[in-house]
């Protein structure tokens, strides 16, 4: 008897719990290679024939159009760590495909999928404890202890040819951005760190990698309005506005009759003294430069001229917004409504330059800027497309690390030590409740032997050793990605590879829940509907 439509394609039972665990195999399978310091990078091209090099999981999964809805949930996991902690795409993806594939011999044995996930949820909370007890807190007063953190972010990337100086601009920029405010339930404060809205990456092709910096305040790319208005300035008084300085529109299409030819004159008197009037109340304030996120009228900018004041318009909500944060102005909506604690007199020097052939307003040497501009030069598009990701990434570490100062062992120490840990607790378990614990357990091996392999280390040999200094030296050993020798992460002279525990902690649980629910499905539909 035929239910379903004869379009539809269905999977059920062992076959559905198959074909999960092969396309989530596959999608771990493409990003594999793009994990440690010696990653390949994967090259792209986007439907609009735009070129992505990147070795950034995330980006490369964004662009990977797939049909089975096992790897399209794969790909959902990417991006929610991203957009959760930044880091540790790649490890996510990765991990997730091993402890599917862990699963399957345990399918075979007919254990079922409830047990494997009751099995899977202890391993979670198992491995979670075992974090707790490796992780070191840090002092986010030291800055050397913050440079060797994103050292280990930034050193699977790209960027990490040009040394030091994004990780510099990344620690910098993250830690300008940094305000306290009051917690939701009204006790205390809490830390609160944007940089995705105040701290720009701003792309400038051309020029040399080391001359991008961090300004100590913003840019933005817009000139002044008027060719005589001042383009240099020293401690100019800033007046930010979000209303237009021209006469008013009308939303609709208005006819007026005139009888008398001096009633023409009168109406366009109306409008000039409209735009005096607003202009005099600006100036009442004595701003040096006037920004405003709508359109001045050439009368405006006129009498903006005659009193010495440099205007900028249009300027986007967002780069407003930063600018109030760095200069301490307040946005105003209306001109009669200035007054003098509005006007941000926060910057040091305000100055229009020419940066290749587009103009830029900098306004910096602010005394505590709250938002900052992150100014990247290169060679190419494609190359700074792929730095402003990884300072991304670095960014969002240190902001995991300000709102939660502890770190684990890089180089697969950690994911090492809690195989351990969930090895022992395997030992500890009854009956068939061991063997998803096991499975876990040599899942987590997945990334220190990943690591072994992309720096092309013997890695069953490798792996072994690491087992043995795990067992008699401590958790802290584990591979350096770029010898594929084992070394402790804790020493003075080893490469000194911490992660913030924050992602680890997100990446595990990640894992193991996304692979929990692949698992627990036993029936695929997938039909065709027709149209009508």
């Amino acid at each position: 008897m035929l239910v379903l439509n004869q379009n539809t394609k269905r999977d059920t039972g062992r076959s559905a719990q198959l074909a999960n665990i092969g396309a989530a195999q596959a999608v771990a399978g493409i990003v594999r290679s793009t994990l440690g310091p010696r990653a390949m990078l994967k090259m792209l091209l986007d439907p609009m024939g735009g070129i992505v090099i990147t070795n950034d999981a995330n980006a490369i999964l964004r662009e990977i159009d797939v049909s089975h809805p096992a790897a399209k949930q794969m790909i959902e996991l990417s991006r929610a760590q991203d957009e959760e902690v930044g880091d540790g795409t790649t490890t996510v993806i990765v991990l997730t495909g091993e402890m599917l594939q862990v699963a399957e011999p345990l399918l075979a044995r007919n254990l079922h999928p409830t047990v494997i996930c009751r099995g899977y949820a202890t391993a979670r909370d198992t491995a979670i404890a075992a974090c707790a007890s490796i992780a070191k807190t840090v002092d986010l007063n030291d800055r050397n202890e913050l440079l060797k953190l994103v050292q280990s972010c930034i050193g699977t990337k790209f960027s990490s040819r040009w040394g030091d100086k994004v990780i510099e601009m990344a620690v910098t920029a993250t830690l300008r951005v940094v305000q306290e405010r009051g917690a939701s339930d009204g006790k205390g404060t809490v830390k609160e760190v944007d940089t995705k809205r105040y701290a720009k990456v701003e792309k400038v092709p051309g020029g040399e990698p080391a001359d991008s910096r961090v300004l100590n305040g913003v840019m933005f790319n817009k000139d002044v309005t008027h060719p005589r208005m001042r383009r240099k300035i020293e401690k100019p008084r800033i007046l930010l506005l979000d209303c237009p300085l021209e006469y008013k529109k009308g939303d609709s299409a208005t006819n007026v009759e005139i009888t008398k030819e001096e009633d023409w004159n009168t109406l366009l008197r109306i409008e000039e003294e409209y735009i005096e009037h607003m202009c005099a109340q600006i100036v009442a304030v004595r701003p040096d430069v006037v920004i405003t996120e709508k359109g001045v009228s050439d009368l405006a900018q006129h009498y903006l001229m005659k009193a010495n004041i440099s205007a900028f318009r249009r300027l986007r909500k967002t780069d407003n917004n930063r600018v109030a944060r760095a200069c301490g102005a307040t946005i105003c909506s209306r001109t009669d409504e200035v007054q003098e604690s509005d006007v941000g007199v926060g910057c040091g020097l305000f100055e229009v330059r020419k940066i290749g052939d587009e103009y830029f307003a900098f306004l910096e040497e602010c005394a505590d800027p709250k938002a900052c501009t992150l100014l990247l030069r290169g060679g190419s598009k494609d190359v700074l497309m792929e730095v402003e990701r990884n300072l991304q990434d670095a960014m969002q570490v240190i902001r995991n690390v300000v709102l939660e100062p502890k770190l684990l062992p890089g180089g697969g120490a950690a994911e090492m030590a809690v195989s351990r840990a969930l090895r022992a607790k395997a030992d500890a378990a009854a009956g068939i409740a061991q063997y998803p614990l096991r499975a876990v357990a040599d899942a987590m091996e997945v990334i220190p032997r990943t690591l072994a392999n992309n720096c092309g280390a013997k890695v069953i040999r490798v792996l072994t050793e690491l087992r043995a200094k795990q067992q008699t030296d401590g958790p802290t050993w584990g591979i350096d990605g770029d010898t594929g020798k084992v070394c402790d992460m804790a020493s003075e002279d080893g490469p000194q590879i911490w992660e913030p525990y924050a992602v680890k902690i997100q990446t595990i649980k990640t894992a193991i829940e996304a692979s929990s629910l692949i698992l627990r499905v036993d029936d695929i539909v997938s039909g065709i509907k027709k149209a009508g």
